[in-house]
């Protein structure tokens, strides 16, 4: 599971990236609300998390609600009964007040997680490139229709943002915010190692890949068919 954290604030946004990492979901942060849902087709989440302070939370509620049904976690200051019945109305899933416990936090985002589980796969198409077809619903991939091939979730973020960005050469440091959820230049062996079990999927030859190829001192992409 991967979420996306909005944030203004470093201490907070490291807060909840640990209790995030203690629940198992990645996540990447962003500052701007705007700027990551005009992203949201190349970088979806599973789950957001506001925890900006604007004026008028609701219409950062709306504006999340318009591109996904992804559950939204609101970090908020302390508000009035109505202030927070409204941000329910807008379609908040959980409202947490400053300060908050992690470990409290955690426990509410593993009941989240329970009931939004595979909620925003289920609502993925069907992505075909070349010879494999990749099924969100069910983490599987297929390829020239032959036998279904079920992904880990690593596996499936990686095989899916190739595919995002078909065609295209994707740096390392690239592939491990997409897939990991962090910034850095990260690490080439943990990518070529993750690369390499996802070949054993989706290639005849995992020594001769036809589909997930390397480019030498760059990364990887994604052959279309017509390379």
């Amino acid at each position: 599971m991967h979420a996306l954290v909005i944030c203004d604030d470093e201490d907070e946004i490291a807060l909840l990236g640990f209790v995030l990492q203690r629940v198992g979901v990645t996540q990447h942060a962003a500052t701007s609300l705007e700027r990551a849902l005009q992203r949201w087709h190349e970088q979806p989440a599973d789950l957001v998390v506001l925890a900006t302070r604007p004026r008028v939370l609701e219409e950062h509620i709306r504006a999340v609600r318009r591109v996904t049904e992804a559950p939204i976690v609101l970090v908020t200051e302390p508000l009035s009964e109505d202030r927070l019945c409204a941000h329910y109305d807008a379609g908040a899933d959980v409202l947490v007040e400053r300060p908050f416990s992690a470990r409290l936090l955690a426990a509410q985002l593993r009941a989240l997680m329970r009931r939004a589980k595979g909620a925003t796969l289920l609502a993925l198409p069907l992505l075909a490139v070349g010879d494999l077809t990749l099924d969100p619903s069910t983490r599987t991939v297929t390829v020239r229709g032959g036998q279904r091939r079920r992904l880990t979730p690593l596996e499936f973020r990686l095989l899916y943002t190739l595919i995002l960005h078909r065609g295209q050469t994707l740096p390392t440091s690239l592939l491990i915010e997409r897939v990991w959820g962090y910034e850095g230049d990260g690490s080439s062996d943990l990518v070529r190692g993750l690369v390499r079990r996802l070949r054993t999927k989706v290639e005849e030859d995992p020594r001769q890949p036809r589909h997930v190829l390397t480019v030498p001192g760059v990364g990887y992409r994604l052959n279309t068919g017509s390379d």
